[in-house]
């Protein structure tokens, strides 16, 4: 393909300290009246490798532009899980269509233990710790979503205590 030369030429990005993972990439095509338009569409999770974390999909007509687009956007799309040392405070189930991505938090030294597009996503939270089972669906994008959506509902007792009005020692019980 053509090189367009009223684009500006890409700069080299500084190195910002975020983790980039490409889960997967997609080739999406639709069918016109002149033949098939061939499109990719890229996953890509972002973390800081500190309990920040994002994912977002980047649509374009080629595969770099897709895993570029999708990383802007899971930049803009990151948010703070509550973690306790490497690990999640609690058990949590995350649903994203059906896929089901069950956490459970882990002794230190267990490792990583989940399958691959859930791996990146903890490896991307910085979560040294786990141990995770998909069930449902093995499709990549819904296992990161429900892993997103389960990240999103976790809360440490701190949290759990000041939204009840409690003290911590009342909730631990």
């Amino acid at each position: 393909m053509a090189r367009d030369n009223n684009r500006p030429a890409r700069r080299p990005e500084a190195d910002d300290g975020m983790i980039k993972k490409l889960i997967c990439v997609n080739r999406v095509t639709k069918v016109v009246k002149g033949g098939r338009n061939m499109r990719f569409a890229a996953l890509v999770v972002v973390g800081d490798g500190n309990g920040k974390v994002g994912c977002a999909m980047g649509k374009a007509n080629e595969v770099p532009e897709a895993i570029e687009k999708a990383t802007q956007k899971a930049k803009k799309n990151m948010f703070k899980c509550a973690l306790v040392g490497t690990s999640i405070p609690h058990e949590v189930k995350g649903k994203f269509g059906r896929g089901d991505v069950l956490m459970l938090p882990a002794e230190e030294g267990t490792g990583v233990i989940a399958g691959g597009p859930v791996r990146s996503v903890m490896e991307a939270v910085g979560i040294k710790d786990i141990r995770t089972k998909s069930y449902g669906t093995n499709n990549p994008i819904n296992c990161v979503k429900a892993a997103i959506e389960g990240l999103r509902a976790l809360r440490t007792v701190e949290e759990i205590a000041a939204l009840r009005g409690k003290t911590i020692e009342e909730i631990k019980g």
